[in-house]
């Protein structure tokens, strides 16, 4: 179903305005919403502006909203004052990231980085550019108030990709220096405070999502990404497939969790999602940001001040199974990390081996 939905306000309420086709089917759909109504002068279909109904609809979600023209305007301001060449440049660096089969994140990630590159250069052709002037453009951008290491490494990745591969120029020459990462240790929630998040969530939908992150260890793009024909109640495990680097894994599925699928799809009624596990209005996929605002709304009902998204329910479950004894090896496989190094951060947060330690201020009898 394509649509677009906007925030309004019609005869002294909040209203969300949604603009879809003229179709019988869709429209006795709309009607059975609570407080949907047709507009003549608007000629529209309006629903209250509740966070329910924000949700339904992707209100401040572009990728949820098809057909949203906010999001062909930013499609268009990144290409702004842009030449010719460096457009066809831009078409023929994305053509390759598609060929070689990186992920559509990455790509656009890859492409504005390098928009943003070819932007400092608006009258040199791409290929023509030498080293040493990219290294000046570096060193301005490290000046900036926009710098951090991973933003310069990103922009750098995205440099060195079109030198390299699309031009096939020799590794050595752009090898360009990458800012070092400040070392950060993981947050992790304590399994009282997941319990409060969890439990903080009213709506079912909701606390499926929370008790997923948790349960498996999954990023929210796997959240987000999952199809109810991945859940395998008679293995009982979920496949997460093509995951980040392209990969499948499984991890375990656990009987509560099980259970509490089993609730959310008989209250889903007759919005029962067809092909997403977890599905917005009119069966589109459940974007991110949808996902993230759920953890965010929970950690503040829950009276959660420690800083950490829904990521880091992702960290708790690695560190409380390494916590509970599971080996590191394990956790590794059911993370999707392609090294142990990456795993092996949560032997810095996990409790088991620091609660060990006696520190010297219990021994001063004071």
């Amino acid at each position: 179903m394509k649509y677009s939905a906007k925030q309004i306000e019609h005869k002294g309420e909040k209203r969300i305005a949604v603009y879809f086709a003229n179709d019988a089917a869709l429209i006795a759909r709309f009607k059975k919403l609570d407080g949907a109504r047709w507009s003549a002068s608007l000629k529209c279909w309006h629903v209250g502006d509740t966070e329910e109904n924000r949700e339904r609809f992707g209100i401040g979600n572009s990728e949820q909203v098809i057909g949203n023209s906010e999001k062909r305007e930013e499609g268009r301001s990144l290409y702004e004052g842009l030449p010719d060449g460096h457009k066809q440049a831009v078409e023929v660096y994305v053509d390759l990231l598609r060929l070689e089969n990186y992920s559509e994140k990455t790509i656009t990630t890859y492409r504005n980085w390098f928009v943003i590159f070819l932007k400092c250069f608006p009258n040199d052709k791409p290929s023509t550019i030498t080293k040493e002037e990219i290294m000046k453009m570096l060193v301005r951008f490290r000046n900036s108030d926009k710098w951090s290491a991973a933003s310069q490494n990103s922009l750098i990745s995205s440099i060195k990709y079109f030198y390299e591969k699309v031009l096939k120029r020799k590794r050595e020459i752009f090898d360009l220096p990458r800012a070092e990462k400040p070392f950060r240790l993981p947050t992790v929630f304590s399994q009282s405070e997941v319990a409060a998040i969890i439990n903080a969530c009213d709506n079912v939908k909701h606390k499926t999502i929370l008790c997923l992150a948790y349960a498996g260890g999954l990023r929210i793009s796997e959240i987000a990404n999952l199809k109810i024909a991945d859940v395998d109640s008679k293995r009982m495990v979920i496949t997460l497939r093509q995951a980040k680097g392209k990969k499948d894994r499984q991890v375990m599925l656990s009987e509560t969790l099980l259970e509490m699928l089993r609730k959310y799809i008989l209250a889903q009624k007759e919005n029962k999602p067809k092909l997403w596990l977890f599905e917005g209005y009119g069966h589109t996929q459940y974007s991110t940001r949808s996902i993230g605002k759920i953890m965010d709304e929970a950690k503040k009902k829950a009276g959660i001040t420690k800083r950490g998204n829904i990521h880091g329910l992702r960290h708790s479950f690695a560190t409380h199974l390494l916590e509970g004894g599971t080996d590191l090896m394990v956790i590794k496989e059911l993370l999707g990390h392609s090294s142990l190094q990456t795993t092996s951060i949560y032997t810095h947060v996990s409790k088991k081996t620091i609660s060990k330690v006696q520190s010297p201020l219990d021994k001063l009898g004071l």
